[in-house]
């Protein structure tokens, strides 16, 4: 990244009183210019710390609309507003009817990775690292998850006293890791444990060492004291990974572990909308107020 750049893009934040939130997979040059950098629990919670009026998001299109949900106030911008994320959109709204009417007792907890008329239906949102202690505060026995089965079937899993109904969503860059594939990879580094996250599929999961959150994938490989990983993620979390652990090496599962959404993001679009303050988010105020009630129920049952 040229000096130039660097220094408008220091120069606008101040003038614009911009604060910019980066998501681990996005390109590692967007990561290093960003303020914070996080996964989604992260950035959520710190969208509703930070004291700048302005946010520009460097993620997918959900995130956006998180931040400006538990925002209202601020300005939120994306980096890039066609940045989308098609698990977000993988539910029909008819179907959480279905289930509400057939279990009386039934919480709808929605991961974060949805779109904020699917949070506005929903009863609580959870994000991969507090997934688990929000389902467990819960006092209801029947769970349906949304949108993502994978995720649901982690947290089951570990929760058998509870009943969980599951949707048909996935996110489509981890259920494209193959486990052949991770064979292949476990066998040519036998002495690396496999880092993955709980979206990818439960064969997966199965061939692995550790299964968490992106952050939780990070804190693990810089405690640990192996030298080579195997992991299972988006490859954008590798920018971090390299930074924090210069003597350990990283390995991913093939070509599959990158999403073209969150690449859409560049050094040059980042300075555009902070010379612009646009593609601004934008939302009806009747469905934030209905959106923003799951996500704060989320951050009192996560702390």
């Amino acid at each position: 990244m040229e000096d130039n750049i660097k220094e408008e893009i220091r120069r606008l934040k101040k003038e614009n009183d911009v604060v910019i939130l980066a998501h681990y997979y996005v390109d590692g040059e967007v990561q290093a210019l960003a303020d914070l950098v996080g996964d989604s629990y992260f950035l959520a919670k710190k969208a509703t710390e930070v004291t700048e009026k302005n946010i520009l998001f460097c993620g997918v299109s959900f995130m956006g609309e998180s931040a400006k949900i538990l925002n209202p106030d601020k300005r939120v911008i994306m980096a890039d507003d066609t940045a989308d994320c098609p698990m977000a959109h993988m539910l029909d709204l008819d179907r959480i009817a279905e289930v509400r009417r057939e279990y009386s007792d039934v919480a709808v907890v929605c991961y974060v990775n949805s779109t904020a008329e699917i949070k506005a239906h929903a009863d609580v949102c959870v994000t991969s690292s507090n997934a688990l202690r929000v389902v467990q505060a819960l006092p209801n026995q029947d769970i349906f998850f949304v949108p993502d089965e994978h995720l649901g079937r982690y947290i089951a899993a570990k929760l058998p006293e509870k009943h969980f109904i599951f949707n048909d969503g996935f996110c489509h860059v981890h259920t494209g890791i193959d486990p052949e594939a991770l064979k292949a990879v476990k066998e040519q580094h036998p002495h690396a444990p496999v880092l993955t996250h709980p979206e990818c599929t439960e064969e997966v999961l199965a061939l692995s060492d550790f299964i968490g959150s992106t952050s939780e994938i990070l804190d693990f490989a810089e405690q640990s004291e192996a030298e080579e990983f195997v992991i299972c993620t988006e490859i954008g979390v590798f920018y971090e990974l390299e930074l924090h652990n210069p003597g350990k090496k990283f390995y991913s599962v093939g070509q599959h572990t990158m999403c073209p959404n969150m690449k859409k993001i560049t050094v040059e679009k980042v300075l555009q909308s902070l010379r612009t303050l646009e593609p601004e988010v934008r939302m009806e105020e009747d469905l934030r107020v209905r959106a923003n009630a799951p996500l704060s129920r989320m951050l009192e049952l996560a702390k």
